[in-house]
């Protein structure tokens, strides 16, 4: 169990004779829809969502409270075979954050079919935690026929073992997520809360608002480039001139010259797009207007540098 959430469970004690709490890690490939049911479950925006592979970068916990029980769902990066130095670090990072938890989701798309990267997760998984329960989840029902939903679920319990749980899910369309809560609940030992109840995550305000920002720069980007993209804010300050708004300096790292000519966009119009749409979103996560000031900046082949790496928090 993270040594934070240890810190806070001594507050949150008084919790009714039965209730389950801890931590349930959603496992899978990329793109396999992991953030986006881990918004549909925590019933509020807390890990970015975007078409391309391998966006979730860390580990974002979104906190369920219920009556009965306290689920902190874990999402993390999807698990593939690196290609580069950030791939290996994103690995070490799955591995670490399943190592402590109680449920493991492992997810495969309705839409296609189970393959060789499933089974190496899968492989990983029972390595590392032989004895966690692992639930099986069919992710994506809206884009998948319903033999195709029969084919994958059958493909998925013939993996897992037949006393496996697996449940389907669309959580664009709220389908079966109050179940797949109740069995991830069911899962669950019996302990106290470990989060206050309006907490719907742990991830600091800069850290969410720098996400933001990836997401809607993320946006119509194709091949390699939107994995050379990466966001900090520098600074996040009242405005002296009117204290109902915040200031927040941000910059976009790239890795080549060529790269920030795209995002830039002719006249810089994309960028503006981006910093329009983000600072929509900063809004509405702050309740208050917002400056954004956002600059790119290239920081070369980043992702391959042992510095660079641990400047951006990797």
């Amino acid at each position: 169990m993270p040594d934070d959430a240890n810190a806070g469970a001594a507050g949150f004690t008084n919790t009714p004779e039965g209730f389950r709490s801890g931590f349930v890690s959603f496992v899978g490939r990329p793109n396999t829809g992991k953030s986006t049911l881990t918004n549909a479950l925590v019933g509020e925006k807390v890990a970015i969502m975007a078409d391309q592979p391998e966006t979730t970068r860390r580990p974002i916990r979104g906190i369920v409270n219920r009556d009965d029980a306290q689920v902190i769902l874990v999402d993390t990066p999807g698990m593939h075979r690196p290609r580069t130095l950030l791939g290996e670090r994103l690995n070490d990072v799955v591995k670490d954050t399943f190592a402590d938890v109680d449920v493991i989701g492992f997810t495969v798309p309705a839409d296609e079919k189970i393959g060789p990267g499933d089974r190496y997760i899968l492989d990983q998984i029972r390595r590392i935690k032989p004895n966690t329960p692992v639930v099986g989840i069919v992710t994506k029902l809206d884009k998948a026929s319903r033999d195709t939903v029969g084919e994958r679920l059958l493909e998925l319990h013939e993996l897992l073992g037949p006393d496996s749980e697996v449940v389907p899910v669309s959580a664009t369309g709220g389908v079966q997520t109050d179940v797949l809560l109740d069995v991830l609940v069911s899962q669950l030992p019996e302990g106290p809360r470990f989060y206050p109840v309006g907490d719907v995550t742990d991830e600091g305000i800069e850290a969410r608002i720098a996400e933001l920002i990836r997401e809607e720069a993320l946006q119509g980007l194709r091949d390699e480039l939107p994995h050379s993209v990466a966001v900090q804010v520098d600074e996040m300050v009242p405005d002296p001139g009117n204290p109902e708004r915040t200031m927040i300096y941000a910059v976009i790292y790239l890795e080549r010259p060529g790269q920030q000519r795209i995002l830039d966009g002719p006249g810089g119009r994309r960028l503006s797009g981006i910093t329009h749409r983000a600072r929509k979103q900063i809004i509405e996560l702050l309740g208050r207007n917002v400056y954004l000031d956002l600059r790119i900046k290239v920081l070369k082949n980043w992702q391959q540098d042992p510095k660079a790496l641990g400047r951006l928090g990797f």
